[in-house]
Order: C-alpha cells, then sequence, then structure tokens
C-alpha cells in the first residue's frame, strides 16, 4: 500500500529512542525528510546515520529541551512547514497524589502536556493556512482508563486527549487533520529495564522479565514498531477521514474488566 508520504516532511519529537526512533525510521522508509528533536545531541545524531545510511532522505536534528518555552519555538520556527507533526516526548512518573510533589507533576507536564501544547499551537495555524497537514500526538492508555497510582499521567493525557478530539474536530475545515494514540505498555528500554528489575527481585533472574508481562493481551508488550505503524497510517492521506480520534493501541486492554 503506498501512504503517499513520499517527499513529505515530519517533526518528530522524543526521536531519539522508543517510540519516536521507530516512527522516524518508518516514515524514512515511506520517503519523508525528517526533523528529529529530543534533549541529547549524542543519541540524535546516532538516529540520523542510521536511517540516512539505509534510506535517502534529508535529516535534521534538533537537540532541544522541550520543557522549555524558549526551545518550543526554536523548533517551531524550524519546522514551520512541516507537514506532519508527531509529539511523543515525554514521559511522566508515577505515583499517587499524596506520594508526588505539586513541582515534579509541574515538571513533568512541561515536557509531556505544554511541550505538545506549545508545538501545536505554533504549528496549528500554518498547516490551516496552507490547508493541508497532520498532527499526531502519542498519549497513553492512562487517560483513558485513570488509575491513582498514575494520577499525574491520567491527568496529563486526559487534557492531551481532550486538545486532539477538540482540535481534530475543527480542523477538517481547514485541510487539517488532528488524531491520537493511546499505546499501552510497549516494550521500549524504560520497560524492560523495569521488568528486568523485577524479574530479579521476584525471583533473582532477570533474564525472566518477560514472565512479568503475563497477563497483558497476549501476555506481552506491545512492540515501538506496531506504533510507529499506525503513527504512520494515521499521518498517511489513506487515513484521510480520520480527526479528533484516538487509536486505543494496546492489544484490547482498555476492553477489558478492570483487575
Amino acid at each position: 500500500m503506498d501512504l503517499e508520504l513520499t517527499g513529505k516532511t515530519a517533526l518528530i519529537t522524543g526521536a531519539s529512542k522508543g517510540i519516536g526512533k521507530a516512527v522516524a525510521e518508518t516514515l524514512a522508509g515511506e520517503g519523508c525528510n525528517l526533523l528529529l528533536a529530543s534533549r541529547t545531541e549524542a543519541d540524535l545524531a546516532a538516529v540520523r546515520d542510521e536511517i540516512s545510511a539505509a534510506r535517502d532522505v534529508q535529516i535534521t536534528i534538533h537537540p532541544l529541551d522541550l520543557s522549555q518555552e524558549g526551545d518550543v519555538q526554536t523548533l517551531a520556527a524550524a519546522a514551520a512547514d512541516v507537514d506532519i507533526l508527531v509529539n511523543n516526548a515525554g514521559a511522566i512518573p508515577a505515583g499517587d497524589l499524596g506520594r508526588l510533589e505539586v513541582g515534579t507533576i509541574k515538571d513533568a507536564w512541561d515536557l509531556k502536556v505544554f511541550g505538545f501544547v506549545g508545538l501545536t499551537k505554533a504549528l496549528y495555524p500554518k498547516m490551516c493556512e496552507r490547508g493541508a497537514g497532520v498532527i499526531v500526538n502519542i498519549i497513553g492508555m492512562a487517560g483513558e482508563r485513570p488509575q491513582a497510582g498514575y494520577i499525574a499521567g491520567a491527568m496529563g493525557n486526559a487534557s492531551l486527549m481532550a486538545l486532539t478530539r477538540a482540535l481534530g474536530a475543527e480542523s477538517v475545515d481547514h485541510g487539517v487533520r488532528v488524531v491520537g494514540i493511546n499505546p499501552g505498555p510497549i516494550e521500549t528500554d524504560r520497560l524492560v529495564t523495569m521488568a528486568k528489575t523485577t524479574a530479579k527481585n521476584d525471583w533473582s533472574d532477570e533474564d525472566r522479565w518477560r514472565e512479568t508481562l503475563k497477563g497483558l493481551p497476549g501476555d506481552r508488550a506491545g512492540t515501538v514498531e506496531e506504533m510507529a505503524w499506525i503513527a504512520a497510517f494515521l499521518a498517511s492521506a489513506r487515513a484521510s477521514w480520520l480527526s479528533g480520534t484516538i487509536i486505543m493501541a494496546d492489544g484490547g486492554q482498555h476492553s477489558r474488566p478492570p483487575a
């Protein structure tokens, strides 16, 4: 299937690892030129070099801290003409309301919530002026199924889901689409590290980390590649009648009764 992405330009935040890196690799494979953003220049350069060795696309890297308003505006200026914005950067710490300091919540939201909001606010009007563009927000399933033990993430993700649905409801009138993905547990470096720690604590054997995933759909986590293909489809002309829509990409976990 031709996704009709050849020659498009995509900005991907949080692109140095995990889902963001997988999205960059997949979009490059579909012929997209890339702007890659994250905090660490060395990691971004490694991703750029790896993709450039395999794909004939243009790639620029932008080592910036998107929790800082000035860096958001710097990136927005460099990316003013992008066809696709993939908001992905940020992770919000676990903990209930009693355990988390308000400052910790604010710091996490500066990147995961206000980083998304800032880039969207800057680039969405430019897309509307051109009458074309797609914004893909990679959010998280906690916004759909909030739990007290991840309350900061649940609240932050719920706000980004509201942003996606509200903006996506009007954006099609301007030739722009706004969509989202709510990944469930995904086999990122962070998840594997946590699972190995659990396996070592429980069984004194970190190599049994996959056993900690039992009880998830299929007894496994999703893969970054699975998330990347969803993002590529949503960003493409093949998803032209999707806007204000959020895909629950969790193997059906959200439809299971609460544990």
